[in-house]
């Protein structure tokens, strides 16, 4: 045992000190970016934002307190509310772009947290996710690549820097924030509609709700078998997804042997992982109004995919131009 110990422990240094191009970072980034434009526009866009983040004196529904950000700002009124929402707006630009990246993260993190802290009748679970993501991006170099900040840095560079390469763990803990979010919420589903055994109905009553369908959905009683289908199939996914880890490993020591590692290889349990996982937050935006989680989920997909697999991925769409730069 002492004498593998020293080697284990050099392998999970190893691990999380490595580094890596920061293409994945960059794509994580403008998806969170994005995700603050859906977070902070469909309020304005609908024109709800004044009614459930503005106090009661000021036209909301009900008396409202505030955050020290909001009420040093002078409180919930239209006046703070609107500004706030387009600051976040210009913030998710940022990240988009990748301007002042980290900063923006941290400025965004701030903004968001005072808006949704307002109202405890509003919000979801994306109100704990969204921030979780906005901390990863200030901690992480998330400017490193595709962005302004990048190509500022390469201008006023003297001699010319070498090719960017950022830490590898903050993708890893993008990685884990996903798995964690899908398995805690698998586990949370106990109810003889969801799990094994039970009738399966979840799905159907979910999509009968009219909090959550974005339209009439009765005539999903004719096809209840495969909303059964799809409520076991969510179910096994969300509670099996730790389960990636060990896929992810057995993808980056494929050289090693093993028949479970070189039949997960063959099988490509990661890309299924990813298009079922897109599939079903994309069927979730299609079918029902959950606010910016899916957008934010979908995010962190970005992390799943290598750097290298990203920089081929862009070698296909611009074929004729060269390499690409960090």
């Amino acid at each position: 045992m002492s004498a593998q110990a020293p080697g284990a422990w050099a392998r999970w240094v190893g691990l999380l000190s490595a580094r890596e191009a920061p293409h994945s970072l960059a794509a994580f980034r403008v998806g969170v970016g994005l995700c603050l434009w859906h977070a902070f526009g469909s309020p304005l866009i609908t024109g709800t934002w004044s009614l459930i983040w503005v106090d009661v004196d000021h036209g909301g529904y009900r008396p409202l307190g505030g955050g020290w950000l909001v009420s040093a700002l002078g409180g919930p009124t239209p006046a703070v509310i609107g500004g706030l929402l387009g600051l976040g707006l210009l913030l998710g630009l940022n990240l988009v772009v990748g301007f002042a990246s980290r900063l923006s993260a941290f400025a965004a993190l701030q903004v968001f947290l005072a808006i949704t802290n307002l109202n405890g009748h509003t919000g979801g679970s994306y109100d704990a996710l969204i921030p979780n993501l906005l901390w990863l991006l200030t901690l992480a170099d998330s400017g490193a690549g595709a962005s302004v900040d990048a190509w500022l840095r390469a201008r006023w560079a003297s001699p010319p820097t070498t090719p960017v390469r950022v830490s590898a763990w903050p993708r890893y803990l993008v990685i884990g924030q996903l798995l964690t979010m899908y398995c805690s919420s698998g586990l949370q589903k106990v109810g003889a509609s969801w799990i094994p055994g039970g009738d399966l109905s979840a799905l159907y009553y979910i999509l009968q709700q009219p909090t959550w369908q974005r339209f009439d959905m009765r005539w999903a009683g004719h096809i209840f078998p495969l909303t059964q289908l799809a409520t076991l199939a969510t179910w096994l996914f969300e509670v099996g997804a730790p389960a990636l880890i060990l896929v992810l490993w057995w993808r980056r020591t494929r050289a090693r042997p093993g028949r479970l590692r070189a039949l997960a290889n063959r099988l490509r349990l990661r890309d299924a992982f990813v298009l079922f996982g897109l599939g079903l937050h994309i069927g979730i935006m299609s079918l029902m109004e959950v606010g910016p989680f899916s957008t934010a989920s979908m995010a962190c997909y970005a992390c799943l995919l290598h750097p290298e697999e990203w920089a081929a991925l862009l070698r296909r769409l611009r074929p004729s131009r060269g390499p690409i730069p960090a």
